[in-house]
């Protein structure tokens, strides 16, 4: 067995695999970094257990298809839609108006109703059921 003595010592160091593994490093600290910075810090509400005990004024609106107006059921006019919930509103400001609007009414009787509340700041809601009931 003989020794090759031609064979020269390895005077470098391969850096390849050292570089493959910072860059593999720097993509990962990357990563970690941009995805703890994005999103939003929203701070949800609690429930309480505690039942509501006040009890405030609730006006139900329907919008018939024919674009009629009923106020508990009392058909009504805009004008005096408007004067009976400022009149309710000026007895309790915390009163609510649940607006319901039947699947044939014109989109533009409902929106006249909606900005009617939005005119006199008063709350209100869209009653909706599901399709099929």
């Amino acid at each position: 067995m003989q020794v090759n003595q031609d064979a020269k010592p390895y005077d470098t160091i391969n850096v390849t695999p050292m570089l493959d593994l910072a860059y593999v490093l720097l993509v990962v600290f990357i990563l970690m970094t941009t995805a703890s910075v994005q999103g939003l810090n929203i701070t949800m509400p609690k429930p309480s257990n505690k039942p509501s005990t006040e009890k405030h004024d609730l006006k139900i609106v329907q919008v018939m298809p024919d674009g009629g107006v009923l106020l508990n059921g009392v058909g009504v006019s805009l004008p005096e839609l408007e004067t009976q919930l400022n009149a309710a509103k000026q007895r309790d400001a915390q009163m609510s108006v649940a607006i319901k609007g039947d699947a044939r009414t014109q989109y533009a009787s409902v929106v006249a109703v909606i900005d009617l509340c939005n005119r006199l700041q008063v709350n209100m809601g869209l009653v909706t059921s599901r399709i099929g009931n």
